[in-house]
């Protein structure tokens, strides 16, 4: 479903939202037709507006359907510890369910104390995603993602690589863990295995869908009152052609192209923000140069993937280093048209950067209006996904995040 084109600021509160309406109308319009989800279990309670995510049941025969004990499964191992080679680290550990399941740093931590390059990205509606991580294009399964974390040395993560059948061993020989992946993989003579470990977690990570938020209610259920004033103008600055933000963060998922099960996966989008520019020559920090490690090409230097913007709220800081601290620096950063970091072993003006994508243009912005996009963003955050307890740890009680409900 493609979800507003771009179109001038209007002054009228009123016109602002029916504006927005109809655009999303036409969107809906424009888009095939939804067929029922092959998984009710999981997509019955979708989001009003939202195509079906694909389960990769869907696409390959060789992966058991999902049910609810395999989802089941997959939130238990998301958060159990003993997912790791020392026993003491989880998904859970850095994606947390109240920071929209990020982890709240700069750049993530894994379970030896080992810094990532990149921060923790948000599971906000993963399931639409048409590839994983901040630049890899060919990690396009959720199944395949889940291993990645497990299994990667460079830095380690969760430390399972070398230790495989110690890790599995621990589940095998819990009783209760063991007929857990017995009721999800009903006929397995083997039950617990990397590939079924991987393949539960990936189920658990596709309910975890956020359509509830004020941008939701007022845009997709025409509720009058669910967008103040200020997020109705900045709703209009948003998707208007002078700040251009829906050039890259579009869609129902304000996140560029989606994969759905009504059509074919598209090619993944990656962007070059401006964000560095060493040495006037395009360079990216050598830690993580974006796109170019995977193909090697020198117009890939510092493409990263946009990220849903849906609960951005309470997912900072920003960027795929978290070297933005707050969303008023990330307006700066793209007010600017890149940024420009005067002195340092990164210095260098970002606008200027050679490799930068022509949709970073840089725009004038009144303070004012600064303060409407920065409430329109809030208006996409969900507090329902925060504290669902669907998705939480099922041997914690999840805690209410201090956010008032809009």
């Amino acid at each position: 479903m493609r979800l507003f084109a771009s179109h001038a600021a209007s002054s009228s509160v009123v016109s602002t939202v029916a504006l927005g309406l109809a655009l999303a109308l036409a969107a809906c319009r424009s888009a095939p037709p939804v067929e029922p989800a092959r998984a009710p279990f999981l997509f019955g309670d979708l989001p009003v507006g939202f195509p079906p995510p694909v389960d990769l049941s869907d696409v390959d025969a060789e992966f058991p359907a999902a049910s609810a004990e395999l989802v089941e499964l997959g939130r238990h191992l998301f958060y159990d510890e003993r997912l790791s080679g020392e026993g003491h680290t989880s998904c859970g550990f850095c994606h947390r369910q109240e920071l929209a399941f990020t982890d709240g740093r700069a750049r993530a931590i894994g379970g030896t104390g080992q810094f990532h390059p990149r921060s923790t990205m948000s599971l906000t509606n993963v399931a639409y995603n048409t590839s994983f991580g901040w630049a890899n294009p060919e990690l396009t399964t959720l199944e395949a993602q889940a291993l990645v974390p497990m299994l990667n040395e460079h830095p380690v993560e969760m430390g399972v690589a070398g230790r495989e059948e110690e890790v599995l061993d621990r589940f095998r020989q819990d009783p209760q863990s063991l007929e857990r992946f017995r009721k999800a993989f009903p006929g397995d003579e083997s039950p617990v295995r990397l590939a079924t470990v991987a393949r539960a977690i990936s189920a658990f990570e596709r309910t975890l869908l956020s359509g509830d938020s004020p941008y939701d209610r007022r845009v997709l259920r025409n509720d009058a009152d669910a967008l103040s004033e200020a997020a109705q103008r900045g709703m209009t600055l948003f998707f208007s052609e002078r700040l251009a933000c829906a050039a890259c963060h579009s869609g129902f998922n304000f996140s560029g192209p989606v994969r759905t099960y009504t059509k074919a996966a598209p090619e993944g989008t990656f962007h070059n923000t401006g964000l560095y520019n060493l040495m006037g020559k395009g360079f990216y920090p050598s830690t993580d140069q974006g796109l170019y490690r995977k193909t090697g090409k020198p117009r890939d230097l510092g493409r990263f993937k946009a990220p849903t913007l849906r609960n951005i709220e309470v997912t900072a800081p920003y960027m795929h280093d978290g070297s933005l601290a707050t969303l008023e620096d990330v307006l700066d950063h793209y007010a600017a048209g890149g940024r420009t970091l005067p002195n340092g072993p990164n210095a260098g003006v970002g606008s200027a950067n050679r490799h930068k994508s022509e949709l970073i243009r840089g725009f004038e912005i009144s303070e004012e209006e600064r303060q409407d996009l920065l409430e329109f963003l809030r208006s996409l955050t969900d507090r329902k996904f925060l504290t669902n307890p669907k998705f939480a740890d099922p041997e914690v009680q999840l805690l209410p995040v201090g956010l008032p409900l809009r």
